[in-house]
C-alpha cells in the first residue's frame, strides 16, 4: 500500500524574481502566506516556478531556502524532472541532501522517448534517491504521456509514491485506479477539474490558483475530501472565472500578474515568457 506524499492541497508555487535572481523576501512573504492558509504542501522549482529557466545553482538555493523556512511545517516538494536522465538524478540527489520530502519529476520533454524510455528513466530516478517520488504527467508541455499501463509499472517501484495527473482526461483517474490500484495516489494538475478529479477518487491537487487564493482551494480540496460535493462544486464554480483568466495566457504569466496586482509582487517571468498583456491585466484587476 502507498503512503501518500500528502492529502488535500499543494500550493505550484511561482518563483519571485528581481534583477539580482530569485527575490528571497517576496519568496518568504509567499511561504508565510501559504503557511498562514494550512496547505499541506509544497512544490518549488516546477513548471508554476519556471524551472526551465532556473539555473542549477539557483534551484538548489530555492530548495534549501524553502525547507528552512517551512521547517517541517508543510511538506516540501522539489521539483527535479528533466529530459536528461543523468542530470535529473543528481538534482535529485542534491535535493534529497537539502532536505526535500518529496520530489516531482515531469516526463522527459523534447527528446520524445518511448514508454520504454520512461520506464527507464524513472528507474533510474527511484534508485537515485529514497525520497518519495510523483510521476508528472503533462502531455501538453512535454509531448510525452505516461500511458496507464506503463504507470502501473512505475507504481511497482517502492519510491514511486503517486502521480500529479496534468491530462484533463477525468476518465484517466479511473484508468489509472483500474490498474494501478485503489490506493495508488492520484493528485489533479488542472485547477478547473479539481471536484471532477476527486469525485473519481484523487486524493488532491497541485494548484496554480492557491498561489493567490490558498484558503479558497483548500475549502474547495478539503469539501471534496468530506466528500461534501455539493459544497464543492459551488467553490468550484466561485473560482471559474478566475481560472478562466489564469488559463488566458501561459502558466506562469497570468497567476504572477496577479499576484503583482494584489499586492504581492513576485517580479516578471523570465525569457522567453514576457508580461502579461494589457488586457489581461485589466482582466485580472476586474476580477481581484
Amino acid at each position: 500500500m502507498k503512503t501518500p506524499v500528502f492529502r488535500g492541497t499543494c500550493t505550484a508555487l511561482v518563483t519571485p524574481f528581481s534583477t539580482q535572481g530569485i527575490d528571497f523576501l517576496a519568496l518568504d512573504r509567499l511561504l508565510e502566506l501559504q503557511l498562514e492558509a494550512g496547505v499541506e504542501a509544497i512544490v518549488v522549482g516546477g513548471t508554476t516556478g519556471e524551472a526551465a529557466t532556473l539555473d542549477a545553482s539557483e534551484l538548489m538555493s530555492l530548495i534549501a531556502h524553502c525547507v528552512r523556512f517551512c521547517n517541517g511545517k508543510t511538506v516540501l516538494i522539489a521539483g527535479t524532472g528533466g529530459n536528461d536522465t543523468k542530470r535529473a538524478a543528481e538534482t535529485a540527489r542534491s535535493a534529497a541532501a537539502l532536505g526535500a520530502d518529496a520530489l516531482l519529476c515531469v516526463t522527459p520533454y523534447y527528446n520524445r522517448c518511448t514508454q520504454t524510455g520512461l520506464l527507464a528513466h524513472y528507474e533510474t530516478l527511484a534508485a537515485a534517491t529514497e525520497l518519495p517520488i510523483l510521476l508528472y504527467n503533462v502531455p501538453a508541455r512535454t509531448n510525452v504521456r505516461i500511458e496507464a499501463e506503463t504507470c502501473a509499472a512505475l507504481a511497482e517501484l517502492p519510491t514511486v509514491a503517486g502521480i500529479k495527473e496534468a491530462d484533463p482526461d477525468v476518465g484517466r483517474v479511473l484508468r489509472l485506479h483500474a490498474l494501478c490500484g485503489e490506493d495508488f495516489p492520484i493528485y489533479c494538475g488542472c485547477d478547473d477539474r479539481i471536484l471532477p478529479f476527486m469525485a473519481c477518487g484523487a486524493l488532491g491537487a497541485v494548484s496554480v490558483l492557491s498561489n493567490l487564493r490558498p484558503v479558497a482551494v483548500k475549502s474547495l480540496i478539503d469539501a471534496a475530501l468530506r466528500g461534501e460535493y455539493a459544497r464543492a462544486l459551488t467553490l468550484q464554480r466561485e473560482q471559474q472565472p478566475m481560472l478562466e483568466a489564469l488559463n488566458a495566457a501561459v502558466n506562469p504569466i497570468p497567476i504572477k500578474a496577479a499576484l503583482t496586482l494584489a499586492g504581492l509582487d513576485c517580479g516578471p517571468c523570465r525569457l522567453p515568457l514576457t508580461p502579461a498583456s494589457a488586457e489581461l491585466s485589466e482582466r485580472l484587476q476586474q476580477l481581484l
